[in-house]
């Protein structure tokens, strides 16, 4: 999804996961209707996200940022008889080496680099074990390299779990690097969809 700012794009997201509920229309996910359910109950049908800023636990480490996203997919958030340290560890460090991240287990995510971040938020994100990953502005406000590497992790962990992935991007070339299929939004309004080539 591409547009200028202020198009709705963020808005869009925000309707797809419950964070918003529309005025008018509905939001159906592979023929259930997602209109009206909690973003909790949303992300249990097989929708993750990524937000355009940075939504991570700063003063947790990398790995129980990881752990907290598994033990509410698992279900186990009130259960007080076990010990949540333990929970999830291995899960969560495959995790984090499949975005690069296996060497930061430890840190503390608030020290991570702003693209570090990106990708513990991309770790989360794939912690609830998605079918569509949404993600808002993946590259926003990282380096060159920083940006190759993420669009190296995104193309491998999509294709690798068989994904469907929907991004928005100001960036053009993340843009045509990634998408197959681009729609523009202005407005509010879907002004065109197509392939690459065509928008």
């Amino acid at each position: 999804i591409i547009g200028p700012n202020g198009a709705g794009k963020t808005t869009f997201f925000n309707l797809i996961t419950g964070h918003l509920r529309p005025d008018s229309g509905t939001v159906d996910f592979k023929g259930k209707s997602l209109t009206g359910r909690a973003p909790h109950q949303i992300v249990k049908q097989g929708l993750a996200r990524s937000f355009q800023h940075i939504n991570v636990y700063p003063r947790m480490s990398v790995v129980q940022n990881v752990q907290v996203a598994l033990i509410a997919r698992q279900g186990q958030t009130f259960n007080m008889f076990i010990a949540a340290a333990g929970l999830h560890h291995q899960e969560a460090g495959e995790l984090l080496t499949l975005v690069g991240l296996a060497d930061a287990e430890h840190a503390v995510a608030a020290d991570l680099s702003y693209g570090k971040q990106k990708q513990l938020e991309l770790a989360i994100a794939l912690a609830a074990a998605p079918q569509l990953l949404l993600l808002d502005e993946p590259t926003a406000g990282m380096a060159p390299a920083e940006t190759m590497e993420m669009l190296r992790l995104i193309g491998q962990i999509v294709a690798a779990r068989g994904l469907t992935l929907l991004f928005t991007e100001h960036d053009m070339d993340v843009v045509f690097s990634l998408a197959q299929r681009i729609s523009v939004l202005h407005h509010g309004e879907i002004i065109a969809t197509g392939p690459p080539q065509e928008i």
